[in-house]
């Protein structure tokens, strides 16, 4: 073992302090004493830091103060068996154990391991039993020598035993806490075991600091629900999605495991019950550390994904904004929303006449101010949507330190800095597909150097220093020398393929994007489609018929129609679909509706043969007929919530109407062949309920 603790680390029923910051400090000042802190000052402030985002107090006397610090250069782990005992926030009354772990800033994975283990222990009634029943500082250290040094169990083999007449069902779990040191391991123990207790196989996924395994896609897709007990965001949400869920605090399994599990297992025969969201707008994805054992298929496509999940939320807050501006201030608002802004305000009205603002709503000055407004805030938002892509690629890659340099490259893929000659010649501007490519490059240098061996005193600055301004002047010399050029081509001879787009080539342009938006229902085809997209409709020229705001219109009814169809099929042949999936149609009205097309996953996760053939049929017909009926949209999201953005409305409803129709007569013809499910009511019998 790691010298993580020694005798002189312990101190047994010590009086330490009357509160829990006395005794931190006390706990800090025996690691000092002990030689084992370089700065006992900001051991203390990084200590009480984290025990101010939520107090580390636990049920049965237990209390675990800890954090990441520069103040110590090695693990360690100071103990205490208080007399009298000392209220650290549990619900249960004070603590009389307290463990202050401090784990060095830059520490390696092996004894953040080490830690973990002792989390896992501290869950244990035998383990603290035993620390209670100590004599002597040597006989706690050879307690905690024990845990830590200790094989990790093997998970419960199976036992090569006969079949049972029913599986057990399984459930799935993430735990993850701000350091990533204690909770997350003592929250995953505490699951584990009472998952134990009630028959139920469960699967728990740690994002903690000494690193993540990503539960196997095959375990996710055979477990009942899914439980996320965590303080910060889960890592690549999106794979959870269409699970029913149950979520809490990471403190909330180690108090509360037993409920915990009957929840899940109630939310899982619940077709009412809260889901994981399609697409994680969460999704976060750890670095290469959460990657083991993934395809490069499957890591092309988590790293994909978490960019465009984190980039959506500036694209359709900021699109609808504009389009917002665009109804109050009319189309005109992008000439003099500049003058509005700087010359008026709320007491002292433009004049919508004098600045051209001929379609301001009921020429109203408030109307044109508030519009003018709208346009500036949401512009801002999606000029920096492009920048999101890249930074959240890059951390997908690399994680916290691939973020800046991957912003810095997203800037320069959209010349935020508007970088032009003194002719007015601009910087080739790359736009999505550079911030794709300047992402991946700035992922892949940062994780690089965040690998290099460095010295101790290093290690502090490498995240946020060395890691950041290297794979910024690396990658951003790369993308201007060298791929800034070519790909701006490549943008400018799409931009003016769009342009020259008409008749049959428009059509099938509309067919192939429909397609994608329904084969994956939120996925990278779908995402790439909906980038692609929404891109456009940032730089579309002000023309109802700009070719961008046609692609908007056929990609975004596209991806309304898969919910619709299945909703409607729940309608017109109930008995085609079983108890759970008539209950989702119901919230698939809304889902598409809104543009949601991860509302038909529960349906093509259960029957994908029939299911995704059909949806891609209606998105296609609805692809195609947007484009050939001229349909135009401003807004980058909202579905019918937008239809103020809409040019062509009745082509609009056409196309939705149509693509529907033929997606739920292909889902009710596809679904009415071949073998019957036994779970299915018949029509005669839904008829007599």
């Amino acid at each position: 073992m790691s010298d993580l603790i020694n005798a002189d680390l312990v101190r047994l029923d010590a009086e330490l302090g009357s509160d829990k910051d006395a005794v931190i400090r006390a706990l800090a000042r025996i690691v000092a004493d002990a030689g084992r802190a370089t700065d006992v000052d900001q051991l203390v402030e990084d200590a009480f830091a984290r025990e101010a985002k939520s107090a580390t107090g636990l049920s049965g006397g237990i209390a675990i103060p800890h954090c990441r610090t520069a103040g110590v250069e090695v693990p360690t782990l100071a103990f205490a068996r208080l007399q009298p005992p000392v209220d650290f926030g549990a619900k249960d009354g004070a603590a009389d154990l307290v463990f202050l772990i401090a784990a060095p800033a830059g520490g390696d994975n092996t004894h953040l391991q080490l830690l973990t283990k002792l989390a896992r222990a501290l869950v244990k009634p035998a383990f603290t039993d035993a620390l209670r029943a100590a004599t002597s500082a040597d006989e706690v250290v050879a307690l905690v020598s024990e845990v830590v040094d200790a094989e990790p169990a093997a998970k419960k083999a199976a036992a090569p035993a006969a079949p049972t007449p029913t599986a057990k069902r399984s459930l799935v779990a993430v735990t993850a806490c701000p350091t990533g040191i204690a909770h997350t391991y003592m929250a995953a123990e505490a699951l584990e075991a009472a998952a134990e207790r009630a028959g139920v196989d469960i699967a728990v996924e740690t994002q903690g600091s000494a690193g993540s395994t990503p539960l196997p896609a095959d375990t996710i897709a055979a477990a009942s629900a899914v439980i996320f007990a965590v303080d910060v965001g889960v890592r690549d949400r999106g794979r959870f999605a269409g699970k029913p869920l149950v979520s809490s605090s990471v403190k909330r399994p180690i108090d509360q495991g037993d409920a915990m599990i009957a929840e899940a297992l109630r939310a899982a025969d619940d077709p009412h019950a809260p889901r994981v969201e399609g697409g994680g707008a969460d999704s976060g994805s750890g670095a290469g550390a959460g990657t083991a054992g993934e395809s490069w298929g499957g890591r092309t496509r988590r790293v994909l994904m978490t960019g465009v999940s984190y980039m959506i939320p500036f694209v359709a807050a900021g699109g609808l904004l504009i389009a917002l501006s665009f109804l109050l201030g009319g189309y005109e608002i992008v000439g003099p929303y500049g003058d509005i802004a700087v010359d008026n305000t709320i007491f002292d009205l433009p004049d919508p006449q004098a600045l051209g603002l001929d379609h301001a709503l009921f020429g109203s000055g408030l109307a044109a101010y508030i519009g003018a407004l709208f346009f500036i805030i949401g512009k801002t938002a999606f000029m920096l949507f492009i920048p999101a892509l890249a930074g959240y690629i890059a951390y997908a890659i690399a994680d916290r330190p691939g973020i800046a340099p991957g912003f810095v490259m997203g800037g320069l893929a959209a010349n935020l800095f508007n970088v032009q000659s003194g002719g007015g010649v601009a910087l080739p501007a790359t736009g999505f597909l550079g911030a794709i490519i300047g992402g991946v490059l700035a992922g892949v240098i940062a994780h690089w150097v965040a690998g290099w061996k460095v010295p101790t005193w290093m290690r502090g600055l490498m995240p946020v220093l060395v890691i950041p301004l290297f794979t910024s002047v690396v990658a951003g010399l790369l993308m201007i020398m060298v791929f800034g050029k070519p790909i701006g081509w490549l943008m400018t001879q799409l931009n003016d393929g769009l342009n020259s787009l008409n008749g049959s080539s428009a059509i099938l342009l509309g067919v192939i994007l429909g397609l994608m938006m329904a084969f994956d229902m939120g996925g990278p085809l779908n995402k790439v489609a909906y980038s692609f997209a929404a891109a456009g409709v940032g730089g579309a020229a002000l023309a109802s018929d700009a070719p961008q705001l046609k692609i908007m219109a056929a990609v975004m009814l596209a991806g309304m129609v898969p919910p619709l169809a299945l909703a409607l099929a729940t309608v017109v042949r109930p008995g085609l679909f079983n108890q759970a999936e008539r209950e989702n149609g119901k919230a698939a009205w809304a889902l598409g509706a809104s543009f949601i097309t991860e509302g038909a996953i529960p349906f093509a996760a259960a029957d994908p043969l029939r299911v995704i053939p059909a949806i891609m049929a209606g998105s296609a017909v609805t692809g195609g007929l947007s484009m050939a009926l001229d349909v135009g949209i401003r807004a980058p999201h909202g579905g019918i919530f937008v239809l103020f953005a809409v040019s062509n409305i009745v082509g609009y409803l056409i196309a939705l109407v149509a693509g529907t129709l033929v997606g739920t007569a292909a889902v009710i013809a596809l679904k009415s062949i071949g073998t019957k499910d036994p779970e299915l009511a018949t029509d005669r019998e839904l008829a007599t309920v």
